[in-house]
């Protein structure tokens, strides 16, 4: 697997619960082969004009970059936010390993 086809997917999602959860689907559907849950961001953000402020839990995914239609599909139906944000950053570099590890992991994904 060359660094081109694997991805990074940032989540922002409302707690832990909803990360875990979600992390854990994307997991068993191998849609994703890992999922970090990162608890303890703070966010401020225009929300139907006015500014907010709120706890959030970051949630980043490693996948393939031809599951990454799915996968947003996939987060957004699992998502609590009206507008999720989810973020597809392309993997520049990585260990050799790790990335095969990715692609091995989800071979399985069901498009």
């Amino acid at each position: 697997m060359s660094n081109a086809d694997t991805r990074f997917v940032y989540v922002a999602c409302g707690d832990a619960i909803e990360a875990r959860h979600i992390g854990r689907v994307l997991v068993e559907e191998r849609l994703i082969a890992c999922a970090n849950v990162v608890d303890g961001m703070a966010s401020i953000y225009w929300w139907r004009g006015a500014v907010e402020e709120a706890e959030e839990v970051v949630l980043i995914a490693k996948t393939r970059s031809d599951l990454v239609p799915t996968l947003m599909e996939r987060i957004k139906a699992l998502h609590s936010y009206d507008v999720p944000g989810i973020v597809v950053l392309p993997i520049v570099q990585g260990n050799p390993d790790f990335l095969t590890w990715i692609a091995a992991e989800t071979e399985g994904a069901v498009l």
